[in-house]
Order: C-alpha cells, then structure tokens, then sequence
C-alpha cells in the first residue's frame, strides 16, 4: 500500500499537507494526532467518503482514489460512528453485507465469531451498547474480505473486555496479511501498530513511542 501526496484544504485552511505513506502486508500503522487534527478526513478520503484535492491511495501498484469499485473490494472502513440500521438487529444488519450461509460460517469459527457477534445476533442496534456497535461495525465492514482495514478511532469509550476482542481481530487481520491504519490517540492500542506517525498542522511525522504519554501530549500541543 502506498499513500503519495494527500492533500486536502477547506478554504484558506490547509488540513493535510501532502501526507504520504507505505505499508507492507501484515503491518499496522498508527497515526496519533489531536482532535481536529485531521485524522478523520486522511481515513474519510482513502475510503472514498470525501476527494483529496490532490495525492493518490495505491494497493499493488493500482490507484485506489480514482476507482471506486476496486478499492471497494481492497478496503474496509470502520468511521468513529456507527453507520448501522438502528432498528434493525446485528443479523439483519448483517444480511445487507453477507448472504446467509456466509453469516452462518462466519459465525461457526470465522470473523463474526471472533469479534463475539453470535452473542447478540437478535439485539436491535438501538439496544447495544457501545462494544457490540462497534464489533458489528467491524464485521460489517470485513464483509468482502478487504485486504486495507482503516480504523477511526476503534477501541474509544469501550471496556476493556470490547477493547480487547477489536484488539484480538486485529492482530489477527494483521497475522493474515492484511494491513491495518489506526486513526486514535488511545494509548492502549499502540502495541498493535508497527509504526506510528504523528499528524499536526497538516503533516505526518515518524514517531516513536518510548512509553511516554507525556511526550505525545508535548509534540502534539
């Protein structure tokens, strides 16, 4: 995966300022950056939510941005919200992504039963809690196996024990060969990445995390 010269403006504002990036199969990234910082609008233009003003998203050699049918098929997006049927249950919202035996093997040993979904299958979205959202939400997003798994913020206001099931699919997205790119200022989740980048005033800078909060609180004031 390669990311080349992202940009994107909304007036005089520049938000992202050329941001580029690489990353091999099996690797996380993890961009950390305050509220505001641009983190949302990076992961909303590779997923194809918005157009960068300029730049290029490539997956083998092949352009992402400018082909939404096959970076549909290359990348699964999981924003801060919850884009789910509120009235409907975890199985009916799974039913708009996966044919029925699929849901059924996915949930005898595959990627619904690791993320626990099988344990609310007929809770209505409006009924769950914050956890079973978003693991729904990953599971819905995994539908069409996506090689890029782009995350906003995954793990924010959860428990520990939803934290670690997202944690767990991840490493085990990752352990497939899938790469993952982490929006989050979560401290819990940087073990996952493999490399981390800063994002502030509109530019990604390499960053290394030694175990101080302190000094990501310093860098990103």
């Amino acid at each position: 995966m390669k990311i080349e010269n992202i940009k994107k403006s909304y007036g005089k504002r520049a938000v992202l300022r050329g941001i580029s990036f690489d990353a091999k199969s099996g690797e996380c990234i993890g961009i950390l950056g305050g509220n505001g910082s641009g983190k949302s609008t990076l992961l909303n233009i590779l997923a194809g939510v918005i157009r960068a003003d300029s730049g290029s998203f490539s997956y083998e050699s092949r352009e992402l941005l400018r082909n939404p049918v096959l970076r549909g098929s290359v990348v699964g997006y999981v924003p801060q919200g919850t884009p789910l049927f509120e009235e409907l249950t975890a199985f009916d919202n799974l039913r708009l992504w996966y044919k029925k035996d699929e849901i059924e093997r996915e949930l005898n040993g595959g990627v619904l039963s690791m993320l626990g979904i099988g344990d609310f299958l007929k809770v209505s979205v409006g009924k769950m809690s914050g956890g079973m959202k978003k693991r729904l939400s990953i599971g819905c997003s995994v539908a069409g196996k996506p090689k890029i798994l782009l995350l906003d913020e995954p793990s924010a206001a959860l428990d520990l024990v939803a934290k670690e099931s997202i944690c767990e699919y991840i490493r085990d997205f990752k352990a497939r060969g899938g790469i993952v790119v982490i929006a989050t200022h979560d401290v819990g989740e940087l073990p996952l990445c493999d490399r981390l980048f800063l994002l502030k005033d509109g530019e990604l800078l390499p960053y290394e995390f030694k175990g101080d909060v302190s000094d990501i609180v310093g860098r990103l004031k």
